[in-house]
């Protein structure tokens, strides 16, 4: 099994994830701009997961899903109850489709402007403060008084989470603003597993 995968990007959240479940791979790191990459992931994106299958698996939160089901004894997925299972879904479909998009703007702004002068680029990712401090007002009220993601135990949303939490370092309201965050984002950065992991995946 073979992660793709490039620095600070969501697929470091898969690598972790697949460690917490004790599986056996391989990471490489991707580039973007080689046609040998572009076959293995036509979107030219990581993560990218190869199982040995006709093709590579894509997508973070159904990597994640996928590792959390393929290693049950890790308990690193949902809750075995219709609830635990929808909150489990709707936490992960919340971390890919507001969590992850509200940085877009901010990373790459000449997508979301057809004006590419200096000053309007800083507009397009001033404006995204607002949207990336509303969804990690939502995270910090996900976590509350715990210090996990969900459900207050170890899953692989804590993985997801954690990584995404982290590019808020390069903004002036930062992970350390929220109190549930920064009691989840401290506990994370203790664990041996997301240290190591960080280290290598830089």
């Amino acid at each position: 099994m073979k992660l793709y995968y490039a620095p600070g990007t969501c697929a470091v959240a898969c690598w972790i994830a697949l460690e917490w479940a004790g599986a056996e791979f391989e990471v490489i790191r991707a580039d973007y701009a080689s046609e040998t990459f572009r076959r293995v992931n036509p979107l030219a994106m990581v993560p990218a997961l190869d199982i040995g299958g006709p093709r590579v698996m894509t997508q973070s939160d159904a990597i994640l899903t996928y590792i959390a089901d393929m290693h049950p004894d890790a308990q690193l997925g949902a809750d075995d109850d219709v609830q635990g299972r929808f909150e489990f879904a709707e936490t992960m479909a919340f971390l890919t489709g507001d969590f992850h998009p509200a940085f877009w703007p901010f990373f790459t702004p000449q997508r979301y402007t057809t004006n590419h002068t200096p000053q309007a680029l800083d507009d397009v990712r001033a404006a995204a403060h607002a949207r990336i401090d509303r969804v990690m007002q939502h995270l910090d009220r996900l976590i509350g008084q715990g210090s996990h993601v969900y459900r207050e135990r170890r899953t692989a949303a804590d993985a997801y989470a954690f990584v995404m939490t982290r590019w808020t370092g390069k903004l002036t309201k930062t992970w350390k603003d929220y109190p549930g965050v920064a009691r989840f984002y401290a506990r994370m950065e203790q664990d041996p597993t997301v240290r190591d992991v960080l280290r290598r995946s830089t």
